[in-house]
Order: structure tokens, then C-alpha cells, then sequence
């Protein structure tokens, strides 16, 4: 009797002891993968089997599975997870849309995702589709999604997972303005993230989970109020904005994790280039104790797993005749790189307004707008393929053509200016036409002049514009132009307009000249 006494006690005494136990656990993540099935070089398109074999090429799926492999093998308590848009970006998802995608999020085990606004180019349905062909839920907790069926039950704003004998509550985020920038339909209504993120950590509190991480597709900058403007948020895994924050890189934009109070916030850039690896402790109340690590570079000292790079080798076959065929030459590399085409005039952007506006000049078309968010990868010099053109402008836009007056252009010139300073996806790339602005004013009054044809704007007089149909639709916030006159939506693709410019102008000679200046 007395030996069962003691045991008691010892056992009484091993839970007090284990209650107060720190509990540890690794976060694995990835966000804006943008369908980086394959290797891609260092501007982030398409990097070839020979580069690659010379161990020049990042990321792709294989690569990404024997890293995962590695990092699980490393703790014995993790969890994998993804800041959104996996959708959108090669052929892979112009082909197969996000089959791809869910099959290899499957095989790699991810715990959640948060749906990005690029989940809802192809609208709800395609979307629907994706959510059933994966293992794990998918999450937006900012979004009322009730009056969209197709979705209704699909989607949760939040969900619990048990992993190492402890609670975890996850929250998704996407951006608030996914309307602006994607295609959800006119039945989901887009909310701040800020009250959604806080009615969901209160639920998840009160059912006794206090430890807490959001997946958020909404850009560093959100992260940052997010964590700062809410309570009981212990981690954030962020996306939208490609950002890359680290500890031992002077390209960083942060430092990893970049700690808000008592938030820890993670993102590891984009494309599969990096996996990120935080590893974090928490105490018996649920707080961190303890946030370290380092997104880890994806480069050719990861060995590709064989089976992964077989099987998407297998799918990439009925892709291999539309993206092998060189269309033109380029004399130099075309810098598209989003940390300058959504900050400045940039060779990409010239070549892709110009191209648009050459072929439409005939029209009465005197300028062109290209959104800086529209333009995905850089292009190497030498031999282009219609592959590298497609990985730059992926989402099948058309020409968009409509007239406006000089005043509608001003006003469309402020909002592409607007959002500078967060990387903003609507800058403006442009052609027959110049402008200046000043950085340092308040966004709506940013524009110094603009000259069409060599003369001043006149806001009264009506003007020709070749753009997108997705900007020409309000995509970006240019609702200026939703009630355009003459409107002609449904012209030539864009990646063909483009592909087809390049070869008229082969060998390509990339430049600037001066068309977008900023005032010091």
C-alpha cells in the first residue's frame, strides 16, 4: 500500500513537473510559390536541365522535398505550412491550374495554407477545386465567404491541430483588397485584417489554445499592425510582398524572425528559393520564450529527390513544345525584377508597354499602362523562348483598348503611385508618355507633370490608352478606367504581343530613357 502511495506521488509530482515543461517546436514554411515546379535560375524564370546540372539553379519541387526531408529529420516536432499563392506564375498553372500544386503540397505534408490573392485568378470555382484535392485545410479568416456557394464550408477562418501533445491554432489572412487584385466574384466580401485576426484569436483562446500563428498573405508591412494592433498572436507567417528577412544576408528587409512586441514574424522571399526554418519555444503559459533561425537557401548543395523530379519531368512533358520554341534573341538581360518595375521605369516594363502600344498605334492609341505587379521574372540575354515570355507575364491577359480624358490619366498616374513604399503591384510602366513625381509627397498628389506627345497633359482633352484587361477592369485599384469610352477588351493575348514585339526587334536591345523620372 505504501509502494503504491509513492508511486502516486511520483507520478503527481512528474506532471507538475512536465506542466511546467517549455515546449519546443519547428516552423517550417513557404510563400508565393507561384508554380516553381522546376528549377529557375537567379532572376527567378526558368533555368535549363544544363544549368542546373552545373549546380546554377534554386528551388523546384525536388529540391524542396529532400529539404524537407532534412529539416523534419532535425526536430521531433514541427509543423509545415504556406503564406499563399501557390497558384500562378509558369506553365505548369496555365495547364493544369492547381492540380500540380495540390499534388505536391499533398506529398510534401503541409498542416495548413492561407489562400492568396493569386487562389482566385481563375475565380471561386477553380479555387473549390483545389481545396478538394488537398489533405489539409485551407484558411481566410478576412473574407465572408457565405454568399459565395461554391466555397460556402470549403474554407475555414481558422483551425486547431495537435502536434507533440499540445494545441496549435492556426489563422489564415489573405490581402483585403484580393477584389482589386484577383477574380473572387462580386459574392465574397473582403474585410480588415486586423478585427478578423483578433475575433479569431479570441475564439481559439477561449477554447483553451494559446498558442497561436497566422498565416497571412498580406505583406510585411500588414504583418508588422497586425502584430502590433492585436493580442495573443505568437507567430506570423507572412507572404503577398516576397519578402525576404534574415539574419546574416544585407539583402534582407528584416531581420528573421523580425519580432513585433511579443510576435515573432517570418517570410521567406518567394518561388521556392528559400525554406524557411523557425524554431521556437514557448512556456507553460504560451508564450514565446525563445524565437530562432534562418530561411534556408535552396541552391545546388540540395540534392533533388529523384521520384519528385521524375514525376515532375512526367508533367512537364505537354508543356515542353510551347515553352521550347525560341521566339526571339534579346542583346543583353531584361530586368524585370519586381524591386524595380514597381518602383521605377525598368527595361521590362518599356518593353512590355511599348510592344503593346506598337501594336495598337494604328487605333488612335497614343499611351499605353503597363501595372509593374504584371511583370513576374526577368529574361536573360540570348535565345527567348515563348517559355520565358509566359513565366514574365503568366495570366493570359488581353489588350484592353478604351479612351479616357487627360484628367482620368492624371488620376490613374496617382494610384499607380500610391502604394510605392509598400511594393505595390500597380505601379506604372508606360509608353507614349513621360511623367514626373515626387516620392516624398502624400499618395493622390505624387504627380509633378506629364507630357503626351511632347506637350502637356490636357485634362480635358480625350486621350487613346492601350492596358491590360485586368487593369482596364479596376485590377490594381485603376477603377478609372472601369467606365472608359470605346472600350475593347478582348484584343491579343499579352505574352503573344509581347513575344511576337521581340522578334520584330530581334536581336532585342533592353534600355531606359527617361520616361518615369522621381524629383529629388
Amino acid at each position: 500500500m505504501k509502494t503504491r502511495i509513492l508511486s502516486t506521488a511520483a507520478v503527481l509530482a512528474l506532471s507538475a513537473g512536465m506542466a511546467q515543461a517549455d515546449y519546443s517546436l519547428t516552423i517550417l514554411h513557404t510563400n508565393d510559390f507561384h508554380a516553381r515546379f522546376e528549377p529557375i535560375s537567379k532572376y527567378d524564370s526558368g533555368c535549363s536541365e544544363e544549368d542546373n546540372a552545373a549546380g546554377e539553379c534554386f528551388g523546384g519541387s525536388a529540391r524542396l522535398v529532400s529539404a524537407l526531408d532534412a529539416a523534419k529529420a532535425r526536430t521531433n516536432n514541427f509543423i509545415l505550412v504556406d503564406g499563399g499563392d501557390q497558384f500562378q506564375g509558369t506553365l505548369f498553372y496555365t495547364y493544369y491550374k492547381g492540380q500540380v500544386a495540390a499534388e505536391m503540397m499533398n506529398k510534401m505534408g503541409y498542416d495548413a495554407m492561407t489562400v492568396g490573392n493569386h487562389e482566385f485568378d481563375d475565380g471561386p470555382e477553380v479555387l473549390r477545386g483545389f481545396v478538394d484535392a488537398v489533405d489539409f485545410p485551407i484558411l481566410m479568416s478576412n473574407a465572408d465567404i457565405s454568399g459565395e456557394d461554391l466555397l460556402t464550408g470549403a474554407i475555414e477562418k481558422s483551425t486547431v491541430i495537435e502536434r507533440g501533445g499540445e494545441k496549435l491554432g492556426l489563422i489564415g489572412l489573405t490581402p483585403q483588397d484580393t477584389d482589386e487584385l484577383a477574380s473572387p466574384g462580386p459574392n465574397i466580401v473582403f474585410t480588415d485584417p486586423v478585427g478578423a485576426v483578433q475575433a479569431e484569436v479570441d475564439k481559439l483562446t477561449e477554447a483553451g489554445v494559446n498558442k497561436i500563428i497566422v498565416l497571412s498573405h498580406s505583406g510585411y508591412a500588414v504583418d508588422q499592425r497586425v502584430a502590433a494592433e492585436t493580442t495573443g498572436v505568437d507567430v506570423i507567417v507572412g507572404g503577398h510582398t516576397n519578402t525576404y528577412l534574415s539574419n546574416t544576408s544585407d539583402r534582407a528587409e528584416g531581420p528573421y524572425p523580425t519580432m513585433v512586441g511579443s510576435t515573432a514574424i517570418v517570410s521567406a522571399y518567394a518561388y521556392g528559393k528559400f525554406l524557411g526554418e523557425l524554431n521556437v519555444t514557448f512556456n507553460d503559459a504560451g508564450e514565446i520564450t525563445e524565437a530562432v533561425g534562418e530561411p534556408l537557401i535552396m541552391d545546388a548543395a540540395v540534392t533533388e529527390d529523384a521520384d519528385t523530379k521524375a514525376r515532375i519531368g512526367e508533367l512537364a512533358g505537354p508543356l515542353e513544345e510551347i515553352r521550347q520554341k525560341v521566339v526571339a534573341e534579346s542583346a543583353e538581360a531584361i530586368e524585370g525584377d519586381r524591386s524595380v518595375c514597381r518602383a521605377m521605369e525598368c527595361p521590362m516594363g518599356n518593353l512590355v508597354a511599348d510592344a503593346m502600344l506598337d501594336r495598337v498605334r494604328d487605333q488612335g492609341i497614343q499611351i499605353a499602362f503597363q501595372n509593374g505587379g504584371g511583370l513576374r521574372a526577368s529574361i536573360d540575354a540570348g535565345p527567348v523562348t515563348m517559355g520565358e515570355v509566359l513565366t514574365v507575364l503568366p495570366f493570359q491577359n488581353t489588350l484592353s483598348t478604351f479612351f479616357v480624358s487627360g484628367q482620368t490619366i492624371v488620376d490613374a498616374l496617382e494610384n499607380g503611385l500610391s502604394q510605392v513604399e509598400d511594393g505595390a503591384g500597380r505601379f506604372p510602366q508606360v509608353a507614349g508618355m513621360t511623367f514626373t513625381w515626387n516620392p516624398a509627397a502624400e499618395p493622390g498628389s505624387r504627380v509633378v507633370d506629364v507630357m503626351v506627345g511632347g506637350a502637356p497633359i490636357d485634362p480635358n482633352a480625350t486621350y487613346g490608352v492601350v492596358s491590360n484587361n485586368y487593369v482596364r477592369n479596376g485590377g490594381d485599384g485603376y477603377e478609372m478606367f472601369v467606365n472608359a469610352s470605346d472600350v475593347y477588351d478582348f484584343g491579343p493575348d499579352l505574352a503573344d504581343v509581347t513575344a511576337e514585339y521581340l522578334a520584330a526587334n530581334a536581336p532585342y536591345q533592353p534600355y531606359t530613357d527617361g520616361r518615369i523620372t522621381a524629383v529629388e
